[in-house]
């Protein structure tokens, strides 16, 4: 193997030079874990070779053809884009097992039943390349067991991995090896799984269902058992364990409606069935609420009926008593819009853990119980109680892990309300006040730590060297160089900046941009200064331009104030793309409207993998006007070889139909595809690393000799003939009934931007021309009462509204 000797702790200092790359992989089973986790792999780049069993009759690919269209028609999408479907090849047992022996990585995620995986790994020893990595992926069975009867030199290539579902949205990725496994091997797994397939890597030891099931799971059967006893409507229960509490919205039962209650089951019972030495192995026992779903066939959401029901367009619930789906009746949950109101997290949760009514009951009871569980799993199901943490985040979608939360909560506050309640500690915690211990992270010098109990004293709990952290750099004042009410400039150090967004949303508002431009006269004159980042840890990069602004001007008829806004936003736009020196947007996550304008700007821009961009200002009744139009009609005309109108025809009905349906890239790499983002752009598989690529970028493009992109002179448009062009496919869609009146209106306002305006014939006119054109139909939208009806909407309800 090609590094130094690696463990556990130290699989996160790993670099990308480490080890080389898998190029190919086999996948074992194209159910649907398989098919995605295929799918995912061929995003990363790899070529994957989807198998699985030959029917007795009929083609010997029918099964595998039939699960790799199921995969295709995934909603979400398990594929980034067209170009990653076609890097798999399909195949059956039968005809094409000895093409196992062409992978780097060969996966098995075949039917969680022991006999079988033993079955598929005979013949993978004897089929795979004796340099090849084999892994089994599964939710729970013990991976020595699998290995049993495999050769001493196989055992020690094998791992367990387990892909949470779905492989490509949710980061988590947990490695499990045998005492056989070579800690080599164990390490490439992880760094491919961190840097190609953008993972959060932990590494659990092999019991049953190892770290993020063993205590998601516990909670939720938990819950459910206390929903079993009548105390807490499901409506009631949802409203306690969702965004409140920082965990998804789908909390509890929606939860596992998606996930199906027949998974549900199985992995209860197994659980039973496996972990005889649990001392809380009772909470595994299924209960009845879930065995009568699962025996009237209410499996959840693939039956449409589950815990929730929709019945004449109202969502029910399953009564226990009655076993009947019934409307949901008001919470009766005291005054919990108080506490919804508190902006941060922990304040919440010590808000609700205070609360004296039936919320802060419920909250008290779910909560200390789930966390001395935890407590009482280290060191069987880890050593670390980070790893506990990361596994329910990453796994789970929870904002703070168990411990996480203990700290938020206060040490003593959950040691004494587990006492009082009767939730039984280990030792280790009942000790840690005696070793000085009174939280289960800390900082020591500036290094993050976490208490180990194992060896009974905090350890260094590293952040990786490829990870920027803001929270980090904004702990040392002196790092923020700048910063107003909404915005901010931070020295990351190497004579790089980063401006970071701090509005609501990520907003683009007056502060945002007049900063902007403030830290950009700065950065152009401080010879200390190489380049700055645009970047933020906010959950999505930017909703774009702020509405309530605009609103507000409107509403007191300050349409010059307007105005003057507008071009002080398409400047800050200019400014960022024909900035002296290097400004590297970091993207993630949604960046839509303005915040797609501004990624559009820059020249080089990183994007996370999972990046969502799009020009959605058709919906709320406007156009682009922060410069994204106008960029789309300079990218069309340089795409023309030749400049003809014909050549550029094409190029400009695809971007006006894109704008036109406010469509949103599903990916960086449809982003690519469909104009958001340039060809060059760095794409970073692990949303965590790109503000450490974005800073590199800017060392790379100022060690060169940055030199900013040229400003086209001369832009050819296509005039009224190509304004007729695109509003014939606008008036069918109007005569179709697919859009209104109003929808027909505003395509044509883009049409003529598009365009270029008024012009009888094709002729060249300059970028500033068209910038013109997007502030003058942008203003005149904005004074339209459809588009300020749109916009209301869209405030209050958060939902677009077709008028």
């Amino acid at each position: 193997m090609e590094t130094t000797t690696v463990t556990p702790r130290n699989l996160l200092e790993l670099r990308p030079w480490h080890f080389r790359p898998f190029r190919k992989a086999a996948v074992l089973g194209a159910g649907t874990m398989g098919a995605q986790i295929a799918a995912h792999l061929a995003n990363a780049g790899v070529e994957v070779l989807l198998l699985d069993i030959a029917p007795k009759e009929g083609p010997k690919n029918a099964i595998v053809e039939q699960q790799f269209q199921k995969a295709l028609k995934m909603k979400p999408d398990p594929f980034f884009d067209e170009a990653a479907k076609q890097r798999i090849t399909l195949g059956n047992f039968d005809e094409h097992f000895d093409r196992v022996g062409e992978a780097d990585w060969v996966i098995e995620a075949v039917v969680e039943r022991l006999d079988i995986k033993r079955q598929v790994m005979a013949r993978v020893e004897e089929a795979a390349r004796e340099d090849a990595i084999i892994s089994t992926n599964t939710s729970g069975l013990p991976i020595r067991e699998i290995a049993e009867g495999r050769s001493e030199a196989f055992r020690r290539r094998f791992l367990g991995t387990h892909f949470f579902n779905p492989p490509r949205y949710l980061k988590l990725l947990e490695l499990i090896p045998t005492a056989d496994t070579d800690p080599e091997v164990l390490a490439r797994v992880a760094w491919f799984g961190r840097f190609y397939l953008g993972k959060g890597i932990v590494v659990a030891n092999d019991v049953p269902y190892f770290i993020g099931n063993r205590i998601g799971v516990y909670g939720m059967m938990r819950v459910i058992a206390l929903f079993e006893q009548g105390r807490y409507t499901i409506e009631e229960i949802d409203a306690l364990t969702g965004t409140l509490v920082g965990r998804p919205k789908s909390a509890t039962f929606r939860t596992a409606d998606v996930v199906g209650l027949d998974v549900m089951l199985d992995v209860a019972r197994n659980l039973y069935e496996k972990a005889t030495n649990d001392e809380s192995r009772e909470a595994f026992r299924p209960p009845k609420i879930l065995e009568t779903l699962v025996e009237k066939g209410a499996l959840g959401q693939k039956t449409g009926a589950g815990f929730y029901k929709k019945e004449d367009g109202v969502i029910k619930s399953i009564n226990p008593e009655t076993g009947q789906y019934e409307p949901p009746r008001p919470l009766n949950l005291g005054d919990l819009d108080r506490i919804k109101s508190i902006p941060d997290l922990k304040e919440r949760l010590r808000a609700l853990f205070a609360d004296e009514g039936r919320a802060g009951e419920f909250f008290r009871t779910t909560t200390l119980d789930l966390l001395a569980y935890a407590a009482r799993r280290i060191p069987e199901i880890t050593d670390n109680p980070a790893n506990v943490d990361r596994a329910i985040r990453w796994g789970f979608g929870w904002e703070l892990g168990p411990f996480e939360i203990w700290d938020a909560l206060g040490f003593e506050q959950v040691v004494e309300g587990c006492r009082k309640l009767g939730y039984a500690l280990p030792a280790w915690v009942e000790e840690m006040p005696k070793k000085g211990a009174t939280s289960f992270y800390r900082q020591e010098d500036g290094r993050p730590q976490v208490y180990y109990p194992v060896e009974g004293r905090y350890v260094d709990d590293p952040i990786p060297a490829d990870e920027i952290r803001l929270a980090v750099i904004k702990a040392d004042p002196k790092r923020t160089l700048w910063q107003n009410a909404e915005a901010a400039l931070l020295d990351l150090g190497d004579g790089v900046v980063l401006y970071e967004f701090r509005s609501k949303a990520n907003a683009l508002g007056q502060w945002v941009m007049e900063g902007l431009l403030e830290v950009l006269d700065r950065v152009e004159s401080d010879p200390n200064i190489r380049g700055m980042v645009i970047g933020n840890e906010g959950r999505h990069f930017s909703v774009g331009a702020n509405l309530g602004e605009a609103v507000m001007a409107v509403a007191q008829q300050e349409f010059k104030l307007l105005e003057t806004f507008l071009e002080k936003f398409q400047e800050v736009m200019q400014r960022i793309r024909y900035a002296t020196k290097p400004v590297v947007v970091a993207v993630h996550q949604r960046a839509l409207g303005g915040g797609c304008e501004m990624v559009m700007a820059c020249p080089n821009p990183v994007a996370a993998a999972e990046s969502y961009l799009g020009l959605v200002e058709l919906g709320v009744g406007l156009i682009p006007a922060g410069t994204g139009t106008t960029r789309l009609v300079v990218k069309a005309a340089e795409q023309a070889p030749h400049g003809h109108p014909s050549e550029i025809l094409p190029w400009i009905q695809k971007y006006f139909e894109t704008v036109a349906m406010a469509q949103v890239a599903t990916s960086a790499r449809q982003a690519q595809a469909m104009g958001f983002l340039p060809p060059h752009a760095r794409i970073v598989m692990h949303e965590d690393r790109r503000l450490f690529v974005a800073k590199q970028e800017v060392l790379r493009l100022s060690e060169q000799g940055y030199q900013p992109p040229t400003k086209p002179t001369r832009v050819k448009v296509l005039g009224k003939p190509g304004y007729a062009a695109l509003m014939v496919g606008v008036d069918q869609y109007r005569k179709g009934g697919f859009i209104t009146e109003y929808d027909q209106y505003l395509a044509s306002k883009l049409a003529y931007v598009m365009t270029g305006g008024n012009l009888t014939h094709p002729q060249e006119v300059s970028e500033d021309y068209l910038l013109a054109l997007e502030r003058e139909v942008f203003l005149h939208l904005l004074g339209q009462p459809k588009t300020q009806e749109r916009i209301m909407h869209l405030l209050q309800t958060n939902k677009p509204l077709r008028n």
